[in-house]
C-alpha cells in the first residue's frame, strides 16, 4: 500500500493505450493483458486486507502495477491538450469518490467526528482527507487516489522531462526515494506523506511512459533482466534486513523496499508486454472468466473504494450467523476464508448498487453491470 502502513489498490483509468504512434482516446480497444493485471491487483488488494499477509506485496506488487498502467494511459491521452486530459481524469474519479464519501462522512459524523477546514480534502483529495478512528479502515485507502491525482497533475511536465532522455530519466526516478531514506526524511504530515508516496511510485509511473513511447520495446532482454533482478534483490534484501526497524518485512510499510521491488517486478511485466507482445487474447474463449475481468475493469474504482467497507460489514453479518445453530455447525464461520467470501458477496452488491456512478462520471449510460 502506501508508504506509511496504508494498503493498496487499483487503477482509475480503465482504457488501454493503443500502440505507439496511433491515435488515443478514453475508449480504446481492450487489451486483456492489462485488464488481467488490473483484475489480479484488485483481488490481491482484497485478499491482503482480509488476511494481512506480509508477503503479499512481494508476490504481486499491486500498486506498482496499477501506477505503471495508469502512467501508460496518461502518456497516451496527453496527445490531446493537457488541461483537457487532466479535467477528464478528475471528472472520472471524483463523482464515485463523492458518492462513496457521503456514506463514510455521514457515518463518522454520527459517531462523533467534528470536521474542520481540512474537510476540503473530502471534495478534492489532493491531501489525505481527515476523519476519526471509527472510519479509519474505510478512508485509509484514499492515499492511492491522492497520489494518482498528483501524478495526473504532474504528468505534462514529467512526460516532457522523460522524453528528453527516457532511460536516464527512468533510472534517476528512483533517486528521490533514496534521498528520502538516507539524506532527508519528509515530515510526518500531509505534505511529507504525499512526497514519499510520489517518490515510491515515480519509477512505475514513468515506466508507463516508457511502454507507451516504445522505449521498453527497444530494450534488450539482458540489460532489462540484470537491472530488474538487481532492483528485486535490493528491495527484498532491504525489507528482510530491516524487519527490526519496521516491525515487519511488509513492503507496504517500507517505502524504499517497495520502490525497488515494484520497479524490478513491474519492469519485467511491462517489458514482456512491449517486447514479446503478450496479450492474453485467448482469455476471451473462457466466457465467464472473460466477463469477470471485464466487470472488474469497468468497476475498478467502485471495487477499490467499497471493498474495505464490505469487509467491515462482513464481520457483524457473520456474527449474526452464529445465532443460527445450523450455520454454526456447518459453516466455517471462524475461517478468514469465509470472511473473504462474504466480503466478495458484499463487494458484488456494492458494484451492482453503486457502480453506475462510474458510468455517469464517464458520461456513459448508467448500467447495473457493464
Amino acid at each position: 500500500m502506501g508508504a506509511h502502513s496504508r494498503r493498496p489498490t487499483t487503477a482509475v483509468d480503465l482504457a488501454v493505450p493503443t500502440a505507439p504512434g496511433t491515435a488515443s482516446s478514453d475508449a480504446q480497444v481492450r487489451d486483456r493483458y492489462f485488464d488481467t493485471l488490473r483484475a489480479l491487483a484488485l483481488v490481491r488488494v482484497v485478499a491482503y486486507h482480509t488476511f494481512g499477509w506480509p508477503w503479499a506485496a512481494m508476490a504481486f506488487p499491486s500498486m506498482g502495477v496499477m501506477f505503471a498502467l495508469a502512467g501508460t494511459l496518461m502518456a497516451a491521452s496527453l496527445q490531446r491538450p493537457a488541461l483537457t486530459v487532466i479535467r477528464s481524469r478528475f471528472r472520472r474519479l471524483l463523482p464515485p469518490f463523492w458518492f462513496w464519501g457521503v456514506f463514510v462522512v455521514t457515518a463518522m459524523l454520527v459517531h462523533g467526528w467534528m470536521p474542520g477546514p481540512q474537510i476540503v480534502f473530502w471534495v478534492v483529495p489532493l491531501g489525505d482527507p481527515p476523519g476519526n478512528a471509527w472510519g479509519e479502515q474505510a478512508w485509509e485507502i484514499l492515499w492511492y487516489l491522492r497520489t494518482y491525482l498528483w501524478f495526473v497533475l504532474l504528468s505534462p511536465l514529467l512526460l516532457r522531462v522523460f522524453r528528453l532522455a527516457p532511460v536516464p530519466a527512468l533510472l534517476l526516478s528512483l533517486a528521490p526515494v533514496v534521498v528520502f531514506q538516507y539524506v532527508w526524511r519528509p515530515p510526518d504530515d500531509r505534505l511529507g506523506t504525499a512526497l514519499l508516496d510520489l517518490a515510491t511510485y515515480l519509477f512505475c509511473w514513468l515506466l508507463g511512459f516508457a511502454h507507451r513511447d516504445g522505449v521498453l520495446a527497444r530494450l534488450r532482454f539482458g540489460p532489462v533482466a540484470v537491472l530488474s533482478l538487481a532492483a528485486l534483490a535490493f528491495g527484498g534484501w532491504y525489507a528482510l534486513a530491516h524487519q527490526a526497524e519496521y516491525g515487519t518485512y511488509d513492503l507496504d510499510d517500507i517505502p524504499l523496499a517497495q520502490a525497488f521491488w515494484s520497479a524490478g517486478f513491474v519492469t519485467l511485466l511491462m517489458w514482456t508486454k512491449a517486447r514479446l507482445g503478450v496479450d492474453l487474447a485467448g482469455l476471451t474463449r473462457y466466457r465467464r472468466l472473460n466477463r469477470l475481468v471485464t466487470v472488474f475493469n469497468a468497476r475498478a474504482v467502485t471495487i477499490y473504494l467499497w471493498h474495505e467497507l464490505a469487509l467491515v460489514l462482513a464481520v457483524p453479518l457473520i456474527d449474526r450467523l452464529w445465532e443460527v445453530p445450523a450455520f454454526e455447525t456447518y459453516l466455517p464461520l471462524q475461517s478468514q476464508w469465509f470472511l473473504f467470501g462474504v466480503g466478495w458477496v458484499l463487494i458484488a452488491v456494492s458494484v451492482t448498487a453503486c457502480g453506475w456512478v462510474e458510468d455517469v462520471a464517464a458520461r456513459k449510460r448508467p448500467k447495473l453491470l457493464p
